[in-house]
């Protein structure tokens, strides 16, 4: 048997259980992020919940995941990644990932008074965060590294589907752990238990973390290869770098895009049960389900489109078009009329297949226009821009609805203001989305709508 076959990569069992020691972790950072989604209707009556919390400072607690990504994290993280191996760093965010929500956990089950537990939340918030993202850029990495030359696309596709099945089941899940009646109070010991979920799925995938560096480890030894990037000088990170990058138009645009599109989306979830309850009138139950069907859409669809996207082209068309569902799902949302439920169904359709087909378009877009050596500072970039919406819109829409006077009225009146600010980015994202394809047509070199066979 020669040396290659030897090694562990080269044995599909081992690959394949690499893979699901990085899955788990994902799918539980999926799960945590959204445990509080489907229970956005809690948060309209703080005075039945011991907890306390108002829907401003649910609002204000999600917005605590961007926070310290905006502030430059996710750049620092990837660096660390590079020189001392994901390994060594990819562990301490995954740990960072694991502390920070126990540390929410512990806020919202110690009994402290509303403002401390909000406080000690918020900052267990950023610190999951932080240590969810680069863990994902660790996981990314290494999926790279183990599937070289066999099933890469396959086994990040898989990766993605499963962490985005974590969101679902949180959505499907929590209401079950937390019955909402009418008029109940809710103890700590009712709203923690989504959270104490979490974490058991949190630590199964810290254990399943450490099984996959003993792996890795082993592998690197029998390779003689190492867990750290060499750069050569040329490609070292420079801070002219990311004036290149934002110096340059087409970059600006999908940036845009990038923000507004994912904050109609992403940030729309936290809060859309209480919205679909307020406009339609849907059971609780019927408006979980409804929320649940996104991540389904985008498992089934995100795919399909992406193979689209490479054999047909026409990047820019299909971010014109998505980027339009998505913009006509919160038009119906608040447009349709009372009582009509059967329009929060076409609505959430729009959002869903809208959410598959924008990032089948737009990620491959990306290598597109900005030379290979800046794409790691151009996809940092990206995501800070992005962190910045995630971080500023669950804040806005918060105190939005927490101004709802508790009057049915109020409330109708609050969702709708609401869903203006969903309008008004999705108005942002479909115009960026035309101008990017205009600047397609007057530049063709650059081939943004050529098939990846071009």
């Amino acid at each position: 048997m020669s040396t290659l076959k030897s090694t562990l990569r080269d044995n599909k069992w081992a690959c394949w259980l690499v893979l699901a020691c990085l899955v788990v972790p994902m799918f539980a950072s999926y799960f945590f992020d959204d445990m509080f989604s489907s229970l956005s209707p809690l948060f309209e009556h703080p005075e039945s919940l011991a907890l306390g919390w108002n829907e401003a400072d649910y609002g204000l607690y999600s917005s605590g995941y961007s926070f310290l990504c905006i502030l430059g994290g996710l750049v620092i993280g990837g660096v660390l990644l590079d020189k001392y191996g994901v390994r060594k760093m990819g562990s301490a965010f995954v740990g960072m990932m694991v502390g920070g929500a126990a540390m929410v956990t512990y806020a919202i089950s110690a009994g402290l008074e509303p403002k401390m537990s909000l406080r000690v939340a918020y900052v267990g918030c950023m610190l999951f965060g932080l240590g969810s993202e680069i863990a994902g850029v660790a996981v990314t990495r290494s999926i790279a590294k183990w599937f070289k030359g066999r099933n890469m696309a396959l086994a990040m596709g898989l990766q993605l589907a499963i962490a985005r099945l974590g969101t679902a089941l949180a959505l499907l899940v929590a209401p079950m752990l937390v019955t909402q009646e009418v008029g109940k109070f809710y103890t700590l010991a009712d709203t923690n238990r989504p959270a104490l979920v979490g974490m058991a799925v949190l630590a199964l995938g810290m254990i399943l973390w450490a099984v996959f560096v003993g792996m890795d480890a082993r592998f690197d030894k029998k390779e003689g290869t190492v867990d750290t990037v060499e750069t050569a000088e040329e490609d070292k990170f420079r801070f002219s770098d990311i004036w290149k990058v934002l110096s340059n138009p087409r970059f600006l645009m999908i940036a845009i895009l990038c923000v507004t599109f994912y904050c109609c989306v992403i940030r729309f979830k936290k809060f859309g049960v209480s919205i679909l309850i307020t406009l339609f009138g849907v059971e609780m139950d019927i408006a979980t389900v409804l929320l649940a069907m996104i991540p389904f859409f985008t498992i089934v669809f995100t795919p399909l489109f992406g193979t689209m996207v490479d054999k047909t082209g026409n990047a820019t068309k299909w971010m014109v078009l998505g980027a339009g569902m998505v913009l006509a799902s919160h038009l119906i949302i608040t447009f349709a009329p009372a009582g009509g439920p059967v329009y929060s169904y076409i609505a959430i359709a729009l959002l869903g297949i809208g959410y598959s087909l924008v990032p089948a378009a737009m990620w491959p877009s990306v290598p597109k226009i900005v030379p290979e050596k800046n794409l790691g500072t151009a996809y940092s970039l990206i995501y800070w821009v992005q962190n910045l919406g995630m971080w500023a819109v669950p804040i806005l829409v918060g105190k939005i609805l927490n101004n709802g006077n508790g009057s049915q009225e109020g409330k109708i009146n609050a969702a709708l203001n609401a869903e203006y600010v969903f309008i008004a980015l999705g108005i942002i994202a479909v115009a960026v989305a035309v101008m990017l394809l205009r600047s397609s047509k007057k530049n063709p070199q650059l081939g943004l709508d050529r098939p990846a066979s071009k």
